[in-house]
């Protein structure tokens, strides 16, 4: 999410993350919802954006703003383990002055990238040990990162300049910057196809979706999503059927990835999405609504149409899940600085 979204949509979930029953969410799911403090969380709020799930070391990636860390969630365990050390600034916007540091990351190879806003940096981290190797500085601050496996590669959005910026991670020791793409408006969201060679992304503040190649760093063919002004958000991307999933402010759309951006489906979610997951394995699509205090999980069929496996009450302010193999779900909840944790759906 663009800080400039991200500061508007938490200055309007100050409310506290403890289980609440979404308005219009009829039939919500019966499910086992537990919650993880983060160091730091009762202080305060905790500002969390990308979080990222490690399936190799079992662990899900929380860069936790304002409070300078990094913490790691064992999941057999709920242990938190937090990497300290991060550069925090503090910013203005819209007269309000909020705290900025790690804010993404992405796994790669035995590898987790790290993207600060306190003091635009990538940061490579041994994804076992924990270590921390190789830094870049970038030209401005990172949104979200995404490794693109084919080309041993970070990609990381960097909106407030309209760019996206291309790093070199075939050595993680040494990163280094491959190359800056320039866009006419404000990029936002990822999905990599590294099959077919392709990197998605949105410009949120035009309304469009973007197909980059990979290899030639050209954007290939420019999509309308249609998500009205908050523009599109997150993507998620089904590589045997070829469909992107785009999240806009309060549903999720369908296109048709192989077909021009064909629009197959649309689901209304509630509002305050923002970033989404999907399961392939289970053909299952994650979104937590913030807003509407809620997680959506939505089975795909191979004509692209989604249909609701379940409806579960989360708290206002929870959002950005990523899942497991098993369908596990972890969401953000900043206001009080938790991670929420949503037992699987059994699918139909």
């Amino acid at each position: 999410m663009t800080l400039r979204t991200s500061a508007l949509l938490f200055s309007t979930l100050l409310a506290a993350c403890g289980t609440t029953s979404p308005k219009g969410a009829a039939n919500v799911a019966a499910s086992n919802l537990q919650s993880i403090s983060l160091p730091g969380g009762t202080a305060g709020p905790v500002m969390m954006d990308y979080i990222a799930y490690d399936r190799t070391n079992k662990r899900v990636w929380v860069p936790a703003g304002n409070t300078g860390k990094v913490d790691v969630i064992e999941l057999a365990s709920g242990q938190v383990t937090p990497i300290d050390g991060f550069v925090t600034q503090e910013m203005e916007r819209h007269g309000k002055k909020r705290t900025v540091g790690p804010s993404s990351a992405t796994v790669g190879d035995g590898v987790v990238y790290v993207g600060n806003r306190g003091d635009s940096t990538v940061c490579a981290f041994e994804a076992h040990s924990l270590k921390k190797g190789a830094c870049i500085k970038i030209d401005s601050m990172p949104d979200g990162l995404a490794y693109v496996a084919a080309a041993k590669e970070v990609w990381v959005t960097t909106p407030r300049d309209k760019s996206l910026s291309v790093l070199d991670a075939s050595n993680p020791d040494a990163l280094t910057l491959k190359t800056k793409m320039t866009f006419e408006g404000e990029p936002e969201g990822f999905a990599v196809d590294d099959a077919r060679g392709i990197f998605y992304t949105n410009l949120e503040d035009k309304d469009r979706t973007l197909s980059i190649d990979i290899k030639t760093h050209q954007i290939s063919k420019t999509w309308m999503p249609a998500c009205g002004e908050d523009g599109p958000k997150g993507l998620a991307h089904d590589h045997a059927l070829n469909f992107l999933f785009v999240a806009c402010a309060d549903k999720v759309k369908v296109l048709d990835a192989g077909n021009d951006g064909k629009i197959l489906s649309t689901l209304e979610t509630g509002q305050g999405v923002d970033n989404i997951d999907y399961v392939e394995a289970r053909h299952q699509l994650f979104v937590g609504a913030a807003k509407a205090a809620k997680l959506t999980v939505a089975a795909v069929d191979a004509q692209g149409k989604l249909t609701v496996q379940a409806l579960v009450a989360t708290a206002n302010g929870a959002r950005n899940a990523v899942a497991t193999d098993e369908g596990t779900a972890y969401l953000t909840c900043a206001p009080e600085g938790k991670i929420l944790v949503v037992a699987p759906t059994a699918m139909h």
